[in-house]
């Protein structure tokens, strides 16, 4: 099981960024993948979330509205579309798949469940 990240850089502040999350090694159908960041001197918080139906998805409160996921299938890649960034924003970035997560069950944003991790990706906001 591999999950590798891109898509980051850096972006001042008010832009937008995607970031992809390309997954291989097992059958991406029925887990949910979750985004999480992790700023310096910060503990790591849960952005976003989708289950495997695509039919739920979860937002930090600091990034609803902002932030969009995706599932692309066809190319194994879940997609995080960051809006109207801001300083806070600046993290590293992760990726990370729930192998128990239902298809039709909510994902959550607590990473304890999640199995696998991708390396990161950094996103830095300049003021």
């Amino acid at each position: 099981v591999q999950l590798v990240e891109s898509g980051g850089g850096l972006v001042q502040a008010g832009g937008s960024l995607r970031l992809s999350c390309t997954t291989s090694g097992f059958a991406m159908d029925y887990y949910a993948i979750g985004w999480f960041r992790q700023a310096p001197g910060k503990e790591r918080e849960g952005v976003s979330c989708i289950s495997s139906s695509e039919t739920n998805t979860h937002y930090a409160e600091s990034v609803n509205g902002r932030f969009a996921i995706h599932w692309d299938k066809a190319k194994n890649t879940v997609y995080l579309l960051m809006n109207s960034l801001n300083a806070e924003d600046t993290a590293v970035y992760y990726c990370a798949t729930d192998l128990d997560a239902h298809p039709l069950g909510p994902c959550t944003l607590v990473s304890d469940p999640y199995d696998y991790w991708g390396q990161g990706t950094q996103v830095t906001v300049s003021s």
